[in-house]
């Protein structure tokens, strides 16, 4: 007997709420040890998989020093990438408030911003500059929004400000995410209310492919500026999609 959309929402939601009652204590204890705790990644990994995603990599993720660049389709692109490269990420400050999602956010330790805060711009700079000197992995989605998969859409100089100057012995590595045949369906674009679409990927039935491209890193002191470095980005995740026009030269 076929399960139903809704019986199958329900199912993975209590997948996922048994993940996070193993993943907590757990992480909670390997900080009360003062270990460096595997768990958030590990929860991220397996809520990636509950939800359907069965991952593939191309290419070797950095695991330290780094600043990920990648393309935005949608929420589930944390769990994927976490599950895969360990990273901190970047997200807008409202996220952090948002009920049980804002507190798992902080489990893996991500940097809330408020993009309209001019004036506070140069502390969350440091912050970023912080995490990094810590040798974080951090990943930040230079789109600005999610994309419809389909188009990739111009990398926004103003959201890579970390990056200028580069902080000492940090490369960026562009991510190409991919969600194959599955990605109309899967991507999260116009007014849609996150939690329809959290729903409408929870009920979605069977498995995807979600295709990592993590292409070879550079050096952003090789170019000058956030601008060059956006571009470079941008060129290289638009060639791991098998657009030769876009390709870096």
């Amino acid at each position: 007997m076929p399960i139903g959309p809704d019986i199958r929402l329900c199912l993975r939601l209590a997948a996922i709420i048994l993940a996070l009652l193993v993943a907590v204590p757990t992480h909670l204890l390997w900080r009360l040890l003062r270990l460096p705790s595997p768990w958030p990644k590990w929860f991220l990994g397996a809520m990636g998989w509950i939800i359907g995603a069965r991952r593939r990599v191309i290419g070797t993720p950095l695991r330290r020093d780094v600043v990920f660049l990648s393309n935005h389709l949608s929420w589930m692109d944390i769990p994927i990438l976490a599950g895969a490269n360990g990273s901190a990420f970047v997200a807008k400050a409202e996220v952090e408030h948002v009920p049980i999602v804002g507190w798992l956010c902080t489990l893996n330790r991500t940097i809330f911003v408020r993009r309209e805060d001019r004036l506070g711009i140069a502390g969350q700079i440091n912050q970023l500059r912080e995490a990094l000197a810590e040798t974080w992995a951090i990943t930040i989605f230079p789109e600005g929004t999610t994309s419809d998969g389909e188009t990739l859409l111009p990398f926004k100089a103003a959201l890579l400000a970390v990056l200028d100057p580069p902080p000492p012995g940090v490369l960026v590595q562009p991510v190409r995410i991919d969600y194959g045949d599955a990605t109309r369906e899967l991507a999260w674009v116009g007014d849609e209310p996150g939690l329809d679409h959290a729903k409408r990927v929870l009920r979605r039935p069977g498995n995807f492919t979600a295709t990592l491209h993590f292409c070879d890193p550079f050096d952003p002191r090789d170019f000058p500026g956030r601008k060059a470095i956006a571009a470079e980005a941008r060129a290289r995740v638009a060639a791991a999609g098998g657009d030769p026009a876009q390709a870096p030269v």
